[in-house]
């Protein structure tokens, strides 16, 4: 897994895609929370705290994991080296997983400097240094497991065809549907919204942000990345057949 993990991160950080990455990510938000007008804009908010950061990062996420995902398996399948990657002495869960870490890691380096974030709000709190910090660093936590199924969604569309903007579209659709798709579905089926809900991944997302984790919510995560990353390993022994 470690010799995958480490051929991922020189793939990205040796040519633009990596830089490009957390570029475009930093970028973004720092447009959407600091400088454009809207419901993001941290200054406007009046409050001290980085909620409007943890309601705009998944949904940059949602786009930007699908195009570093894209590329993991589909990228081996268009150029006939798949079949070689899987006939090495590695077990499939040691590509797939290696695969999975490399883009992972990729996403929080992107992520870690917004930790700043904090540093720079903390002060102005009244009274100073009154910043909620057992939710924003619970916040941060749910983004990593958030990070974690995005990444392992990506992982799995990306072993389903040679093409990359097919899988980035699959991708992008799926992460849609588990994270915001399921909320508009409760909406209309009232008598069974809550129990709906539930299966999203923005509602657990939500819970560990509050600061309390609960183990319901762990498992969930686990789960979905699990599924996939299981599917992804199914898909890859039908090459290695």
């Amino acid at each position: 897994m470690k010799a995958i993990l480490v051929r991922e991160i020189k793939s990205f950080f040796g040519s633009l895609i990596g830089y490009l990455v957390i570029a475009v990510f930093l970028v973004l938000n720092g447009l959407f929370l600091w400088i454009f007008d809207g419901q993001y804009n941290i200054l406007q908010s009046g409050y001290n705290d980085l909620a409007p950061f943890f309601q705009l990062a998944p949904l940059v996420l949602l786009l930007l994991i699908p195009a570093i995902t894209m590329k993991s398996i589909s990228d081996e399948r268009k150029q006939g080296t798949i079949e070689l990657l899987v006939t090495k002495p590695l077990s499939l869960w040691q590509i797939v997983s290696g695969k999975f870490f490399g883009a992972f890691l990729l996403v929080i380096i992107a992520i870690l400097p917004t930790l700043l974030y904090i540093f720079v709000l903390n002060p102005y709190g009244y009274p100073q240094g009154n910043m909620d910090l057992g939710s924003t660093l619970g916040s941060y936590l749910g983004l990593l497991f958030l990070i974690a199924a995005y990444t392992s969604v990506g992982i799995f569309c990306s072993s389903l065809s040679d093409n990359q903007i097919v899988a980035f579209i699959l991708a992008v659709i799926i992460c849609f549907v588990l994270y915001l798709g399921f909320d508009q579905l409760a909406e209309f089926v009232k008598p069974f919204a809550s129990l709906i809900e539930k299966i999203g991944m923005n509602y657990h997302f939500k819970s560990i942000s509050r600061g309390v984790l609960d183990t319901r919510d762990l498992i969930y995560f686990i789960s979905v990345s699990f599924f996939f990353l299981s599917a992804t390993m199914f898909n890859l022994k039908n090459v290695r057949k």
